[in-house]
Order: structure tokens, then sequence, then C-alpha cells
């Protein structure tokens, strides 16, 4: 069945029949703008898994030659937050994602004021004009599971690999703050992470009773860094599995598969959000598998990962990795 069937036209009673599947379609009426205390649009419980959707960065209202980025009317649209049942302050949320499919035929990219490695934001303030607003759409071919980049200045066209993922994902600060849908932080927030896909599970720190759970800003592919301000920004049908870690508290969002461990470190400069991010590496591989700290920092030197996830937001994010096969087996 198709993933548009199973969200979004199913009815009351099959939902009745597997109460452990949770069905929530988010529009542009009920999204929300920041991470924080908001009214939950559904109750989960531990194991429940979501079926939802998300709209893209603009808010879904880029749809052709001639629409302009004042028509958005907020960055990155989330849909939730989610309530959680038991998450309490000190748990870690753990966020399995199933599924993510992108939702339509077309993505968008655009040069956003204040946004990019190379132009000038609030934070590098520069003597020089912002660059000039530009707008280019992606078909999305699904059969060939790609998109297409078209030059404006030029005829040259390439296809680029989809791999879907999630820009957003987060649950609600501490100490009752509300923080920008653009912050990347302790909370996850649009941390613009490709680790945010398919077959990964996130591990988010609980800050507030029920968590409160906050997805959206699919992109359908990235470059390291997301130079430019935007990925190919796209919608998504999602479908994810919560759990939660009672007693574990976690102080920087994390991922993991089969193969990986990784820890996220978003700050600014680059060079702090990297040593948050092999600080939580390091942690996580005593805690969890027994070597010690230095060890672990010995160890890290010789065999870890880096990935520069993004370098525009108001904070930099970078993931520490390390594989699997370079551990001892993980603590009981």
């Amino acid at each position: 069945m198709k993933a548009s069937c199973f969200l979004f036209v199913c009815s009351v009673a099959v939902d009745a029949q597997t109460p452990n599947v949770v069905k929530y379609h988010a529009t542009i009426n009920d999204v929300k703008y920041v991470y924080g205390p908001a009214t939950p649009v559904a109750h989960l419980k531990a194991g429940d898994t979501i079926e939802t959707n998300t709209l893209d960065a603009f808010g879904n209202v880029l749809k052709k030659p001639g629409d302009k980025l004042s028509a958005v009317k907020g960055d990155n649209p989330l849909t939730g937050p989610f309530y959680v049942d038991g998450a309490q302050p000190g748990d870690t949320l753990a966020v399995k994602i199933l599924d993510l499919q992108v939702d339509g035929n077309q993505g968008v990219g655009a040069f956003a004021p204040g946004f990019g490695a190379l132009n000038e934001t609030s934070y590098t303030p520069m003597l020089h004009s912002p660059l000039p607003e530009k707008i280019w759409y992606y078909p999305i071919d699904k059969a060939s599971n790609t998109a297409t980049f078209k030059a404006l200045d030029s005829n040259f066209s390439v296809k680029i690999p989809l791999h879907p993922f999630f820009g957003c994902i987060g649950v609600a600060p501490a100490g009752g703050e509300a923080r920008s849908s653009v912050v990347p932080a302790e909370f996850g927030g649009n941390m613009d992470a490709p680790e945010a896909s398919a077959g990964n599970t996130v591990y988010l720190p609980v800050n507030v009773p029920g968590a409160l759970l906050y997805l959206g800003d699919g992109h359908a592919a990235m470059g390291d860094g997301e130079v430019a301000g935007t990925a190919i920004e796209v919608s998504l049908l999602a479908r994810i599995q919560v759990s939660v870690i009672k007693g574990k508290r976690i102080n920087w969002p994390r991922f993991e598969n089969d193969n990986s461990i990784m820890a996220v470190g978003a700050y600014r400069p680059l060079d702090d959000a990297l040593r948050i991010a092999f600080t939580e590496l390091v942690d996580w591989i005593h805690k969890d598998y027994g070597l010690s700290s230095l060890d672990a920092y010995e160890l890290l030197s010789k065999v870890a990962k880096i990935h520069l996830d993004e370098m525009v937001d108001p904070n930099y994010v970078v993931v520490a990795s390390i594989e699997k096969k370079f551990l001892p087996a993980k603590k009981k």
C-alpha cells in the first residue's frame, strides 16, 4: 500500500484495530515555528508508531518560477508536538526512523537573506549587499530515486540521488524555553543532519514531561555543510517509532544504527561544535562500552569520522562517529 494511502485515507475504524499506530496530518494552519510548550497534537505510548506528514521549509508555498520568499509565513514549520506518556526529565527519548518518503514531485532550493556559508549574516556582517534572491526548482523522479538540478544561468542539468531526512527533529528545551525552528542545540532542533534518515535511531534528552517531539524541514538531498543555506527542501511522509529509556540522561542528541554510534555537537565557532561532539562520544563509549575515557579518546583519534552537517544555522552542527566493529561488546 502506498504511503499516501496509509497516512491519510485509512479510516478511524482501522486505527481502532491498530492502537499502536497513531496517524496525524499536519497543515499550514496547525504547524509550529518554535520548540517549546504547546498543546500536544497527539499522545503516544512507548512503542507506538507515528505515521504523519511534514511541510517543507517554506510551508509548501513556493511552487513555480515567479513565486517569492516574501510569501513564506515562517521558516521550518514543525509538525507536532507529540506527547510521549511516561517520558520525564532525566529520561532519553529514542526515535527510530522506520520510513521516510518524499511527498510530492518537486523540491525547492533558495538563497535566503542571512543564510549561507559564503554570504553575509547577522553573525558575519559585511559591507557588501546580500546575494540576490534566487529560487531553484528540482523535479523529482521517484522511479529513478533522483532529483534534477537545473542551472538558472545556463542549460546545464544533473541528477542527484535522493536521501530523504528530517532537517528538524527535536523536543521542547529545558526551563520552559521556546526556541526558534531555525536553531539546533541541546534539544535537537534544526540539525540538518542526514543522519536523521530511515534506518537510524535518534536519541534526544527529555527536558519536560512528555518530551514534546517536533518534526519538520524535510530534505530530499543535501551536500555537506548545506553551504548555500538550503537543501532540496521537500514535504515528507514519515513513519517513526518512539520509546523511552528511563533514568538515562544525555546532554546532546545522538544517532545510532547497526554499524555506528554518532554524537552531535551544535555550537559556534565550529571547533567548539566539534569538541562537544567528541566529548559526548568519549562519554558514550566509556559508559556503554566500558573503555576508560582516555582509551576512548586515543581510539577515536585513530578511527573516528567527522561529518560537518551544516555551517549556516545560528549554531553549526558536527557529528562525530565510530563504527561498532572497533568497540568492545556493549555493557549489559
